[in-house]
Protein backbone atom coordinates (compact mmCIF):
# COMPACT_ATOMS: atom_id res chain seq x y z
CA UNK A 1 0.00 0.00 0.00
CA UNK A 2 1.28 3.52 -0.97
CA UNK A 3 2.15 6.06 1.76
CA UNK A 4 1.23 9.84 0.95
CA UNK A 5 4.49 10.68 1.97
CA UNK A 6 6.10 8.44 -1.02
CA UNK A 7 4.09 10.36 -3.68
CA UNK A 8 5.60 13.55 -1.63
CA UNK A 9 9.09 12.27 -2.05
CA UNK A 10 8.68 11.47 -5.73
CA UNK A 11 7.66 14.99 -6.12
CA UNK A 12 10.57 16.13 -4.25
CA UNK A 13 12.92 14.49 -6.28
CA UNK A 14 11.69 14.95 -9.60
CA UNK A 15 11.76 18.62 -9.07
CA UNK A 16 15.34 18.03 -7.83
CA UNK A 17 16.30 16.04 -11.20
CA UNK A 18 14.37 19.27 -13.01
CA UNK A 19 16.97 21.76 -11.09
CA UNK A 20 19.88 19.36 -11.98
CA UNK A 21 19.21 19.46 -15.79
CA UNK A 22 19.02 23.30 -15.75
CA UNK A 23 22.58 23.09 -13.95
CA UNK A 24 23.74 20.79 -16.57
CA UNK A 25 22.30 23.16 -18.76
CA UNK A 26 23.75 26.15 -17.22
CA UNK A 27 27.11 24.77 -17.30
CA UNK A 28 27.02 23.00 -20.79
CA UNK A 29 25.93 27.35 -22.25
CA UNK A 30 28.40 28.70 -20.51
CA UNK A 31 31.58 26.26 -21.75
CA UNK A 32 30.04 26.49 -25.34
CA UNK A 33 30.74 30.57 -24.69
CA UNK A 34 34.08 29.85 -23.89
CA UNK A 35 35.23 26.74 -26.97
CA UNK A 36 33.03 29.03 -29.32
CA UNK A 37 34.11 32.63 -27.81
CA UNK A 38 30.04 33.40 -28.08
CA UNK A 39 29.41 36.25 -25.96
CA UNK A 40 25.28 35.28 -26.76
CA UNK A 41 26.71 32.02 -24.80
CA UNK A 42 27.36 33.38 -22.02
CA UNK A 43 24.33 35.99 -21.66
CA UNK A 44 21.86 33.19 -21.95
CA UNK A 45 23.36 31.57 -18.71
CA UNK A 46 21.69 34.16 -17.03
CA UNK A 47 18.32 32.88 -18.09
CA UNK A 48 18.96 29.60 -16.72
CA UNK A 49 20.07 30.72 -13.78
CA UNK A 50 16.88 32.36 -12.84
CA UNK A 51 14.66 29.01 -13.41
CA UNK A 52 17.46 27.64 -11.36
CA UNK A 53 16.76 30.31 -8.57
CA UNK A 54 12.98 29.47 -8.88
CA UNK A 55 13.04 25.92 -8.42
CA UNK A 56 15.56 26.30 -5.42
CA UNK A 57 12.60 28.21 -3.71
CA UNK A 58 10.13 26.01 -5.15
CA UNK A 59 12.04 22.77 -3.49
CA UNK A 60 12.77 24.49 -0.62
CA UNK A 61 8.72 25.45 0.17
CA UNK A 62 8.14 21.97 -0.38
CA UNK A 63 10.42 20.48 1.66
CA UNK A 64 8.70 22.52 4.36
CA UNK A 65 5.42 21.09 3.65
CA UNK A 66 6.44 17.71 4.03
CA UNK A 67 8.25 18.39 7.22
CA UNK A 68 5.48 20.03 8.79
CA UNK A 69 2.66 17.92 7.60
CA UNK A 70 3.70 14.41 7.82
CA UNK A 71 6.45 14.52 10.21
CA UNK A 72 8.94 11.90 8.51
CA UNK A 73 11.14 9.81 9.90
CA UNK A 74 14.18 7.58 9.37
CA UNK A 75 15.20 6.85 5.96
CA UNK A 76 11.95 9.47 4.99
CA UNK A 77 13.53 12.01 6.97
CA UNK A 78 17.20 11.67 5.79
CA UNK A 79 16.25 11.58 2.41
CA UNK A 80 14.34 15.51 2.85
CA UNK A 81 17.09 16.50 4.59
CA UNK A 82 19.56 15.75 1.65
CA UNK A 83 17.23 17.04 -0.87
CA UNK A 84 17.87 20.34 0.98
CA UNK A 85 21.28 20.55 1.33
CA UNK A 86 21.43 19.16 -2.50
CA UNK A 87 19.11 22.13 -3.53
CA UNK A 88 21.68 24.53 -1.68
CA UNK A 89 24.34 23.04 -3.66
CA UNK A 90 22.53 23.25 -7.27
CA UNK A 91 22.19 26.80 -6.26
CA UNK A 92 25.38 27.85 -5.68
CA UNK A 93 26.21 25.61 -9.34
CA UNK A 94 24.26 27.96 -10.75
CA UNK A 95 25.89 30.78 -9.26
CA UNK A 96 29.24 28.85 -10.49
CA UNK A 97 28.31 29.26 -14.21
CA UNK A 98 27.13 32.89 -14.02
CA UNK A 99 30.88 33.65 -12.33
CA UNK A 100 32.24 32.04 -15.63
CA UNK A 101 29.97 33.68 -17.86
CA UNK A 102 30.91 37.05 -16.24
CA UNK A 103 34.60 36.18 -16.42
CA UNK A 104 34.68 34.93 -19.79
CA UNK A 105 32.59 38.17 -21.39
CA UNK A 106 35.25 40.25 -20.03
CA UNK A 107 38.37 38.16 -21.76
CA UNK A 108 36.52 38.06 -24.89
CA UNK A 109 35.87 41.79 -24.33
CA UNK A 110 39.62 42.67 -23.87
CA UNK A 111 41.21 40.61 -26.09
CA UNK A 112 40.31 37.20 -28.26
CA UNK A 113 44.27 35.95 -28.12
CA UNK A 114 43.79 34.02 -24.79
CA UNK A 115 44.08 29.82 -25.02
CA UNK A 116 41.33 28.11 -23.12
CA UNK A 117 43.14 24.98 -23.87
CA UNK A 118 43.79 23.93 -20.21
CA UNK A 119 40.73 25.71 -19.29
CA UNK A 120 38.49 23.26 -21.99
CA UNK A 121 40.25 20.49 -20.77
CA UNK A 122 39.56 20.99 -16.76
CA UNK A 123 35.96 21.98 -17.88
CA UNK A 124 35.32 18.39 -19.38
CA UNK A 125 35.94 16.64 -16.35
CA UNK A 126 34.06 18.91 -14.46
CA UNK A 127 30.90 18.45 -16.83
CA UNK A 128 31.31 14.66 -16.23
CA UNK A 129 31.97 14.42 -12.59
CA UNK A 130 28.68 16.98 -12.60
CA UNK A 131 27.16 14.40 -14.42
CA UNK A 132 27.65 11.48 -12.13
CA UNK A 133 26.87 13.32 -9.32
CA UNK A 134 24.00 14.07 -10.55
CA UNK A 135 23.23 10.42 -12.15
CA UNK A 136 24.38 8.88 -8.21
CA UNK A 137 20.98 11.01 -7.38
CA UNK A 138 18.85 10.07 -9.97
CA UNK A 139 19.03 6.00 -9.23
CA UNK A 140 20.28 6.45 -5.92
CA UNK A 141 23.22 4.69 -5.67
CA UNK A 142 25.89 4.98 -3.14
CA UNK A 143 28.48 3.07 -5.55
CA UNK A 144 28.06 5.52 -8.14
CA UNK A 145 28.31 8.27 -5.21
CA UNK A 146 31.73 6.98 -4.60
CA UNK A 147 32.62 7.18 -7.78
CA UNK A 148 32.55 10.70 -8.00
CA UNK A 149 34.37 11.20 -4.37
CA UNK A 150 37.24 9.85 -6.23
CA UNK A 151 36.65 12.21 -9.24
CA UNK A 152 37.48 15.38 -6.97
CA UNK A 153 41.28 14.58 -7.47
CA UNK A 154 41.75 15.25 -10.79
CA UNK A 155 39.60 18.26 -10.56
CA UNK A 156 42.34 19.79 -8.11
CA UNK A 157 45.33 18.34 -10.38
CA UNK A 158 44.14 20.04 -13.68
CA UNK A 159 42.89 23.48 -11.46
CA UNK A 160 46.75 23.63 -10.23
CA UNK A 161 48.06 22.85 -13.58
CA UNK A 162 45.57 25.77 -14.92
CA UNK A 163 47.51 27.62 -12.32
CA UNK A 164 50.57 26.76 -12.40
CA UNK A 165 50.91 26.89 -16.62
CA UNK A 166 49.26 30.96 -16.00
CA UNK A 167 51.80 31.95 -13.79
CA UNK A 168 54.81 30.71 -15.66
CA UNK A 169 53.05 32.29 -19.11
CA UNK A 170 52.75 36.01 -16.89
CA UNK A 171 56.64 35.82 -16.61
CA UNK A 172 57.16 35.56 -20.94
CA UNK A 173 53.78 37.35 -21.55
CA UNK A 174 53.61 40.06 -18.86
CA UNK A 175 50.79 42.13 -21.18
CA UNK A 176 48.80 39.12 -20.80
CA UNK A 177 48.33 39.17 -16.95
CA UNK A 178 45.12 39.95 -16.64
CA UNK A 179 43.35 37.67 -19.25
CA UNK A 180 45.76 34.71 -17.04
CA UNK A 181 44.23 36.20 -13.85
CA UNK A 182 40.82 35.45 -15.08
CA UNK A 183 41.65 32.10 -16.46
CA UNK A 184 42.64 31.19 -12.46
CA UNK A 185 39.70 32.50 -11.90
CA UNK A 186 37.78 30.14 -14.22
CA UNK A 187 39.41 27.39 -13.26
CA UNK A 188 38.76 27.93 -9.28
CA UNK A 189 34.97 28.35 -9.85
CA UNK A 190 35.03 25.09 -12.05
CA UNK A 191 36.74 23.54 -9.08
CA UNK A 192 33.93 24.75 -6.85
CA UNK A 193 31.16 22.94 -9.07
CA UNK A 194 33.51 19.71 -8.84
CA UNK A 195 33.14 20.42 -4.82
CA UNK A 196 29.57 21.05 -4.83
CA UNK A 197 29.16 17.67 -6.93
CA UNK A 198 31.02 16.15 -4.36
CA UNK A 199 28.52 18.08 -1.51
CA UNK A 200 25.81 15.69 -3.16
CA UNK A 201 27.45 12.45 -3.81
CA UNK A 202 28.26 12.76 0.24
CA UNK A 203 24.18 13.41 0.58
CA UNK A 204 23.34 10.44 -1.60
CA UNK A 205 25.32 8.29 0.63
CA UNK A 206 23.70 9.97 3.80
CA UNK A 207 20.25 9.81 2.24
CA UNK A 208 21.08 5.86 1.68
CA UNK A 209 22.99 5.00 4.46
CA UNK A 210 22.69 7.19 7.53
CA UNK A 211 26.77 7.63 7.04
CA UNK A 212 28.42 11.15 7.42
CA UNK A 213 31.38 10.99 5.46
CA UNK A 214 31.86 14.62 5.32
CA UNK A 215 35.49 15.79 6.08
CA UNK A 216 37.00 12.14 6.38
CA UNK A 217 40.30 11.69 4.95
Amino acid sequence: MERTIDSQLEDLKNLTVEMGGQVEKALQTVLNGVSRRDLQQFASVHTIEQSINDLQIKIDNACLEVLAKQGPVARDLRFILSIIKINTDLERMGDQCVNIAYIGKDVLNRSNNISFQDIEVMASTVKTMVKAALDSFVKMSSTMAKDVLVMDDEIDRLKNKVVSDAISRMKIQPEQVENLLDLILIARNLERLGDHSTNIAEDVIFALTGKDIRHQA
